[in-house]
């Protein structure tokens, strides 16, 4: 038996290994053991090697957040080339990472998040998400901890282009102004576990309402997931013991990102002269 670092795969497995069913939990005994060697192996292969079927490792890969095979391997092979990713988990405290090389991780984590959007990121979710905005005139935003600030950022992005939107973490706070909100009006949900209960109830609440709920989660049929209208994916590449949303952070923040120009693409020939307005009156405060 090879030695493995604690990786972040490693760890989700570990974590969810009395979840598998008897199938699933071959193939996650298989790659406890042997997963460097996993990258280079097809679908067939890992399924004769483990002694499951092919549908089974479909299933593994989503249980634990991976829409394919294909991107499991990625991660795996990214990991196991770059060492144990303990950035974001308290088992940081046992490693003799330097500040430059915990840098380095840290760079290296959020640009797979990144990448990984790429694949679990719906084009098709994404135009519907892009064009129920365009049709909106009030957006609520809502996420907790650290699915808050690019909650934040979101707000204030669409309050540059003319929405009356309101961000906040305050179950209280935001049901008031969910209640005067219409059918059409855009509800952005951030949650990576999807099963954050406020979050939840929040989206529930909205879509009484006539709301149209997005929520930018992870693809793991979690209660946001199954109750949102349309859905941004992100990959799952948080442990439940982080010390902090990292990579989830990161993710989230490149879909509002997408989001913003995305919109401002479709009604900003409307927005120019409010743009040079406010660049203008900001101006004034520079020294």
């Amino acid at each position: 038996m090879l030695s493995l670092e604690e990786t972040m795969i490693i760890l989700k497995i570990k974590k969810h290994i009395h979840q598998f069913t008897s199938a699933e939990r071959k193939v996650a005994d298989y790659i406890l053991e042997y997963g460097e060697f996993v990258p280079t192996m097809t679908t067939k292969q890992l399924a004769e090697a483990a002694d499951a079927s092919e549908a089974s490792i479909v299933r593994f890969c989503k249980r634990i957040g991976f829409d394919s095979f294909r991107m499991l391997k990625v991660v795996l092979a990214k990991e196991f080339s770059q060492g144990p990713m303990t950035v974001n988990s308290v088992s940081l405290l046992q490693s003799n990472d330097t500040p430059h090389s915990l840098f380095q991780k840290v760079t290296h984590v959020n640009k797979m998040a990144l990448d990984l959007t790429l694949k679990t990121l719906s084009h098709s979710e994404f135009e519907k998400a892009v064009a129920a905005f365009v049709q909106a005139k009030k957006v609520a935003l809502f996420g907790v901890g650290g699915s808050y600030p690019p909650a934040v950022d979101g707000q204030y992005k669409l309050m540059r282009i003319g929405y009356h939107a309101v961000a906040s973490s305050d179950y209280h706070y935001m049901v008031p102004f969910i209640t005067y909100m219409k059918k059409g009006d855009v509800i952005l949900c951030f949650s990576t576990s999807g099963k954050t209960k406020e979050v939840i109830d929040i989206a529930q609440y909205a879509k009484e309402r006539g709301i149209t709920v997005i929520s930018i989660t992870t693809l793991n049929q979690s209660p946001l997931y199954k109750m949102s209208d349309i859905t941004l994916c992100i990959p799952d590449l948080e442990t439940e013991e982080r010390i902090g949303s990292i990579a989830s952070r990161t993710a989230h923040q490149n879909v509002v990102d997408a989001l913003y120009v995305s919109i401002f693409h479709e009604i900003g020939e409307n927005l120019v002269e409010a743009f040079d307005l406010s660049r203008e009156k900001a101006s004034e405060k520079r020294k």
